[in-house]
């Protein structure tokens, strides 16, 4: 069983690459947003996480509003998105008077680092050879519960390398661990860890990667995204190019189509990945833009969140330790 495949939609469709003749940032936006408009409960969580989180993960209703707005969607959609996002329990409400606030919840929290922090990290781990071994048994855990564990599992990048046994290369406790207490079921699985053994002879790991791991459609993702965002980096790097407003609508559209196709990455070491894998050029092309429209865009943030609240605070001081480090 292969680990879940990036859907054929964030391949197939999305933003379109777009030749540089008389292209300017402006048009840039322009031509993303009517190819591939943002659906508001995705974007939603793409602002959540890279600009709300940061700092303490609470925002006005109407703040969210006018932050979404550039990205064409409508107040009523960004209602519904949070209502289902608290349906969901990654956020919780309070109201002063006619105005509603919310928060992220303290497991929503956790979820959204632990997501983010796979996309702001380097690609290519560091491996030591060991793997991260999960069993289940049939008699000790629910059907539900197994079929809640696997999909956790295959979506932190687990492979099924057999009925009831996942694994991954390197460590993965933390993750394992958060894991196992959402779908309540801690100490009721083995977890171990394992290496390859070198005194019997085996067939190569690339094969075992090949049966466990479905990577083509991750390729193909990153080679869009490289697509479609290569002609947009010489054009910020034009005197001008951006204002506050400009940067944070590229750096959500940036973040939230490198998450698309990064989330469903299995975060495999190079080691085991093929030759020229398309995640890291991706990576530096993610980061070099995120550079350059970081400083604006925080600027918007603030500004328009401290419009309803001027104790919002600015980013924690992690924020800019993202993709290496950031000015």
């Amino acid at each position: 069983m292969r680990s879940p495949a990036v859907p054929a939609a964030i391949v197939n469709k999305g933003f379109q690459p777009y030749r540089m003749k008389n292209l300017s940032v402006n048009k840039w936006i322009e031509q993303s947003l009517a190819s591939d408009p943002p659906r508001s409960k995705s974007v939603a969580m793409t602002v959540l996480g890279d600009a709300i989180a940061p700092r303490g993960g609470a925002f006005w209703l109407g703040s969210l509003i006018t932050l979404l707005a550039p990205f064409g969607i409508s107040d009523r959609l960004v209602r519904t998105s949070v209502f289902r996002l608290a349906e969901e329990g990654w956020l919780e409400a309070s109201r002063e008077g006619r105005r509603s606030q919310y928060s992220l919840t303290a497991a929503g929290q956790r979820r959204l680092e632990r997501a983010y922090r796979r996309i702001y990290s380097p690609s290519g781990l560091q491996w030591d050879g060991s793997w991260t071994l999960v069993l289940t048994a049939p008699e000790i855990i629910s059907a539900a519960q197994r079929s809640q564990l696997r999909k956790e599992l295959l979506w932190e990048g687990f492979g099924m390398v057999g009925t009831g046994v996942f694994g991954h290369p390197g460590e993965k406790a933390a993750a394992l661990e958060e894991i196992l207490a959402r779908v309540k079921v801690t100490g009721k699985v083995f977890v171990c860890s394992a290496s390859e053994s070198r005194q019997v002879s085996s067939r190569p790991l690339s094969d075992l990667v090949d049966a466990c791991w479905e990577l083509g459609a991750v390729i193909e993702g990153y080679r869009h995204f490289i697509a479609c965002f290569e002609s947009l980096l010489p054009l910020l790097n034009r005197k001008g190019a951006l204002d506050p407003e400009r940067a944070f609508i590229i750096r959500t559209l940036l973040i939230h189509a490198f998450r698309r196709v990064q989330l469903h990455d299995p975060q495999l070491p190079l080691d085991l990945l093929p030759a020229q894998w398309p995640g890291t050029p991706a990576y530096a092309l993610c980061r070099d833009i995120y550079q350059l429209a970081f400083k604006e865009a925080e600027e918007y943030i603030l500004t328009t969140l401290q419009r309803e609240d001027q104790h919002v605070p600015a980013a924690a001081s992690y924020v800019h330790q993202r993709f290496g480090g950031l000015a």
